[in-house]
Parts: structure tokens; sequence; C-alpha cells
């Protein structure tokens, strides 16, 4: 198989799997954007906007773009640092923690359902495969 083959067939499954994780998201009430957003943020200790940008795999303008919308639904709560104006500190409200749980089952599930027929040593293989393309991607 040619190297653009390989690339072709990766960006068709990236955009198949992106598809269905999204729709499994959004019959869950979310988006895969929110629930990035939404796992970064939880189980942390008011993490900053950087920080999260840099987890979610962002810049910081589009993360404070999906942050103003979580905030006005009233998922995320922000605040400036006390001893830092400059830095915004985010953490999930009790909202975002019911949407994050209903997002992480239909997550799973869709997992499942991708992985299925797949044994755990092929998906070992596929994991490192998977990291080494990202990594040759990078350079």
């Amino acid at each position: 198989m040619s190297t653009s083959a390989v690339s072709d067939l990766l960006l068709r499954t990236a955009k198949a799997v992106a598809r269905g994780l999204d729709d499994a998201l959004a019959a869950a009430g979310g988006s895969a954007a929110t629930w990035q957003v939404l796992r970064a943020v939880r189980g942390t200790d008011a993490r900053t906007q950087a920080d999260l940008a840099d987890v979610v795999g962002v810049r910081q303008p589009t993360l404070t773009h999906h942050l103003d919308g979580l905030e006005r639904a009233g998922l995320v709560t922000r605040w400036r640092d006390p001893d830092n104006r400059r830095v915004q500190r985010v953490l999930l409200t009790a909202a975002g923690e019911d949407l994050f749980v209903r997002l992480r089952r239909a997550a799973a599930a869709f997992e499942g359902r991708l992985t299925a027929g797949l044994e755990d040593d092929d998906l070992g293989t596929l994991r490192r495969l998977l990291a080494t393309l990202a990594e040759n991607g990078a350079d």
C-alpha cells in the first residue's frame, strides 16, 4: 500500500469515527467538543484555561469560545485567580457533572461498538501504531 493510500485510509477512518462518536454524544445531549472540554475539566482542581487548551489540543481562543457556551449553559463556572488576575480557573457545575456522566456512558458504549471483535493484543498494537503515526505526522 502506498503512503498516500495509508494517509487516505487514515483520514477516511478518522472522519467516520469522529462522526460516529459525535452522533453517539449528540444522542446523550452533547457533542465531541463538549465531551473533550468537560473531560479535561473534570476531576481537576480548578485548572487554568491555558492548561485546558493544552489538554484539549486547541488554541486558547478556541477553548474560550467553548467555555463561553458551556458557562452560558450552566455546565462550568470560571473565575479569576486571586493571586494572578490574568489566570482564569474552571470547574464543572453540578449540571456539568451530570452531563459528563451521560457523555462518558455514551462514549464508552461507542468505544465498545468501535472495538467489537478486536482482541486485547490487537488493541495494544492499534494504540502503538496510531501513536507512531501521530508522532511521525507531527515531524
